[in-house]
């Protein structure tokens, strides 16, 4: 079964073919390194990253490219205000570039937690400046720019079609028009974007460097694309992030990426989307600021938070709130359980195995359908036709995608209710000497139905019965 995903850019679940056969060219729009990475951002990471582990395990070579935006995006996407950057360093009276790699920690370390593995390729925003200019410089040679009022900007009336992603819904589209923004006289058209800045409402912008065009900093649409072409070529197969970013932000990458090229330049957009409070969508500007840390502080496992995001599908909304986070806290408690008690060493066919393998395959084939991916991992450890080895086999497989630690976590788990036995003071041996000797009478009168039972009945009591020719000997596990 081929893999299809969901392609913003054509509004259809299309068959997922890469332009080169058998490897996978990705590139996922990173953090702007201000602050902390709240929980509703890291949902985009998180399911980017299952994505990606999704395609290695279906056999592709990936490379993955991620950006990290330490100057040129400004407090609105519209082109106005003050770059993030400037505004966080003046927040903690600190340097640019201290607080970018203090912030830019810090987010590695939240999806380290999470279990997001980190890009093959991580480049920040600063060290592309050559790369910029160059791009700039052909797209006013070739009369898709100009520079107007000390600044360069993108001429979207050279495009046939420039609303890629229109297909979104009002409130996303007009994410980068908010209370506040002032209108760029030097724009030809209302929807041109700037390349370049020479010219600022603020003058303390602390990153500048020399261009044909005067010094000044790149904007934050150019970053993206010439980060991307620099490391995976002409032709990108797969572009990730939040829904939030399709206007302006990727609308404008595809703009100047395939202005500077002469061609098409990404197959496949893949958008995630918002993660809600019962105010609406989560974000740093009203002031709900979750982060992973937090939930550590209230007594969360961060795999928690994974969990709760993988029960839902990524293109659908997803409501946070402490009761929800409480009851996949729950579920998960409940999983980890379920599969510490596989301790049987039973097998199971080739068939049988590759049948659940089919199953979850197709699962995550489905447009990443990680909701029925973890359907088919409970229907794997309540399968009758397969062993406790067999059982624990295919959990290890799935969660190379999944990453919920399952079994790392089930084996902590069964370790530790070890240490709980052996420390408890020695009762009801009474009871078990009973239960094994009702187990062997049972075998002796060949009631092989009450015996298994017995045996299951102990099993759970944490006493694992051995028949010698002595007699049976038991011992707590």
């Amino acid at each position: 079964m081929s893999m299809k995903l969901y392609n913003s850019a054509s509004h259809k679940k299309e068959e997922f073919v890469p332009h080169e056969p058998g490897k996978v060219s990705m590139y996922t729009c990173g953090p702007t390194v201000y602050h902390f990475a709240h929980i509703g951002n890291l949902r985009s990471y998180l399911m980017e990253d299952v994505l990606e582990k999704h395609l290695r395990c279906e056999g592709y070579d990936v490379t993955r490219v991620m950006n990290i935006t330490d100057v040129g995006h400004l407090a609105s996407d519209a082109d106005t205000g003050e770059d993030k950057m400037v505004a966080g360093a003046r927040r903690e009276h600190k340097g640019v570039l201290e607080i970018a790699k203090f912030y830019t920690d810090a987010f590695f370390s939240d999806c380290e937690k999470l279990n997001i593995k980190y890009p093959d390729v991580v480049q920040p925003a600063t060290g592309m400046i050559g790369e910029y200019i160059q791009v700039i410089t052909r797209l006013i040679d070739t009369g898709y720019a100009y520079p107007a009022g000390g600044n360069v900007y993108f001429d979207t009336s050279k495009l046939e079609k420039y609303y890629v992603f229109n297909a979104h819904d009002e409130e996303n589209l007009a994410v980068g028009v908010r209370e506040g923004v002032e209108a760029d006289v030097n724009k030809r058209n209302k929807n041109d974007f700037v390349l370049w800045f020479t010219k600022s409402k603020f003058e303390d912008q602390a990153l500048k460097w020399d261009s044909p065009w005067g010094v000044g900093y790149p904007g934050w649409h150019i970053e993206c694309s010439c980060i991307s072409m620099k490391y995976l070529g002409e032709y990108l197969d797969l572009h990730c992030g939040g829904i939030d970013n399709a206007f302006p932000h990727h609308t404008n990458e595809i703009a100047q990426s395939e202005a500077y090229l002469g061609h098409p330049w990404c197959k496949y957009w893949m958008h995630v989307h918002h993660l809600n409070t019962s105010d609406g969508k989560m974000s740093k500007s009203k002031g709900e600021f979750l982060t992973v840390s937090l939930l550590e502080e209230k007594g969360y496992d961060p795999l928690v938070y994974r969990f709760f995001c993988l029960q839902s599908h990524y293109r659908k909304g997803l409501v946070f709130s402490w009761d929800n986070l409480d009851n996949a806290r729950t579920a998960y408690g409940k999983l980890i359980a379920r599969i510490a008690a596989l301790t049987g060493e039973e097998g199971a066919a080739p068939a049988a195995l590759e049948a659940y393998r089919a199953s979850f395959r197709a699962a995550l084939d489905s447009d990443l359908n990680t909701s029925l991916g973890i359907t088919c991992l409970y229907d794997v450890i309540k399968a009758r036709d397969l062993g406790d080895a067999a059982k624990r086999a295919l959990i290890a497989e799935f969660d190379q995608v999944l990453g919920l630690d399952l079994l790392q976590k089930a084996d902590v788990l069964r370790a530790q209710e070890a240490a709980d036995r052996a420390a408890a003071p020695a009762e009801g041996d009474a009871e078990i000497d009973a239960l094994v000797t009702r187990r062997t009478e049972a075998k002796r009168a060949k009631n092989w139905a009450e015996a298994d039972a017995l045996r299951d009945q102990l099993k759970a009591m944490g006493v694992e019965v051995t028949d010698t020719p002595q007699g049976p000997v038991w011992k707590r596990v």
